[in-house]
């Protein structure tokens, strides 16, 4: 397969939200949906024994929340997915924004009974300022939640987006029956549980055939149709192009949690998201297309298991082919470096691959090697412009209770300034050493 042809088959994308909008469940289902796993987990049941995928690390397992970012790969209708699972705790926001300088899209999960929250436009402005192309999924349609345009309202008055319905609800909480989906032209009625069928997705073309009663009642019907029409006589009609240039936003609704409305968003994403977006470096534009490799390191993770103490450098790849055992030039270092087990993710699970394209997320076994925002070329000095750092707010002395074990203490520090958890100060009068980290970007 040529350069080009494996680009077209690239889709990258980051799922953020604010804490507990459904934004992991959703992953998992996207990844159920693409065949990556056969078992839906759950963020945090007595009943379910599985956890999710990307919730890997013990602290996420017990809290129920997203602590570090997840990659997870997986091909679906002939298309190379890469998924970027981010924290939306605040606690967590800057890996989360570090993370959005390698993605080429985003989708935004928003609660239908909370609406937009507070994390949520944060992360939603960092998209906005890169324009990266947006797509909506309001989440959680089976309980009682907020009318539709006013969510509608909602995102377009604090989110700052021009927004699109490429589905529609038919009823809400008890009264959940279905989604119309505008883009494809079809009723899906709505099976708790997750357990959808093909007899569930009913091709109406027409809103005002009988069937549509048939199927969710005369009332439902009615406000359907009206509905429907509202939306296509007040909001901007579809067009890939407004989307990529992120001046339209396309909005779904669903259920991530009963496995509905997913299978449409995916199949609408992976029909209209950008291939590998160009990046800029402050030497000039890079482009995907380009034969030679260059890329960038985004993040930093360490023990990702626990067993092996190992320590990973992700690398977005943003041009070229990335192939195994190769030498490449690593500019902040000025020496070429060769990478003999570069790994493809998903979630903790590595698979040692042998070429990587743009728009993939290489993980690479690292010794001390890279910081964040190392580039690597095969020759040429680029460095790579967006990925942000934050001024410290809160310090803390670091006290050695054991003397002994100094050495250890010194290279624990040195590897969470690298991980860029927190930076490091010495003062000059007795050497004490004071972290400093963010509070909430």
């Amino acid at each position: 397969m040529s350069h080009l042809e494996e680009l077209k088959k690239r889709r990258t994308f980051g799922i953020i939200a604010h804490p507990d909008a459904g934004k992991t469940t959703l992953t998992e289902k996207l990844l159920l949906f693409g065949g990556a796993i056969q078992e839906a987990g759950a963020v945090k049941s007595n009943k379910i024994k599985k956890s999710t995928t990307s919730d890997f690390m013990e602290i996420e397992k017990q809290r129920g929340i997203s602590v570090a970012t997840s990659v997870m790969a997986f091909e679906y209708r002939e298309k190379q997915i890469n998924i970027l699972d981010t924290p939306g705790h605040k606690d967590f926001a800057e890996d989360t924004y570090r993370t959005l300088t390698a993605v080429d899209s985003a989708i935004v999960v928003i609660d239908v009974a909370k609406g937009v929250e507070e994390q949520t436009e944060k992360l939603v402005e960092v998209c906005r300022m890169r324009h990266t192309p947006i797509i909506v999924f309001i989440n959680k349609l089976d309980r009682e939640g907020k009318d539709g345009f006013d969510l509608l309202d909602e995102i377009e008055q604090k989110l700052n987006l021009r927004v699109t319905p490429l589905s529609w609800p038919a009823g809400m909480g008890q009264l959940f029956r279905g989604v119309y989906s505008l883009y494809e032209k079809n009723l899906i009625l709505f099976s708790p549980h997750g357990k959808q069928s093909e007899e569930d997705i009913i091709r109406i073309t027409n809103l005002e055939d009988p069937l549509l009663e048939q199927k969710v009642g005369k009332n439902l019907a009615g406000d359907l149709r009206n509905d429907v029409h509202t939306i296509v006589s007040v909001y901007p009609e579809f067009n890939r192009q407004d989307y990529l240039d992120g001046r339209i936003c396309p909005v779904f609704f669903g259920s991530a949690v009963n496995n509905f409305g997913v299978r449409e968003l995916l199949d609408c994403f992976v029909d209209i998201a950008p291939d590998p977006l160009p990046r800029e470096t402050e030497e000039r534009t890079v482009k995907p297309e380009e034969t030679k490799f260059s890329g960038f390191v985004f993040k930093i993770h360490a023990n990702m298991d626990p067993k092996h103490r190992d320590r990973i450098a992700f690398l977005r790849i943003c041009s070229g082919h990335f192939e195994r055992n190769t030498n490449y030039y690593h500019v902040r270092l000025d020496k070429n470096l060769k990478f003999p087990n570069p790994t493809a993710f998903m979630a903790s699970k590595k698979s040692v691959i042998d070429e990587a394209y743009p728009g993939d997320i290489v993980g690479l076994y690292d010794s001390g090697n890279f910081k964040i925002g190392d580039t690597l070329t095969e020759g040429e000095v680029l460095h790579f412009k967006g990925i942000p750092s934050f001024s410290p707010e809160q310090f803390r002395f670091v006290n050695n209770t054991d003397p002994m074990k100094t050495k250890q203490l010194n290279k624990g520090l040195d590897q969470l300034m690298d991980e860029g958890v927190a930076q490091l100060f010495t003062k000059e009068d007795n050497g004490r050493k004071i972290i400093g980290t963010t509070m909430n970007p």
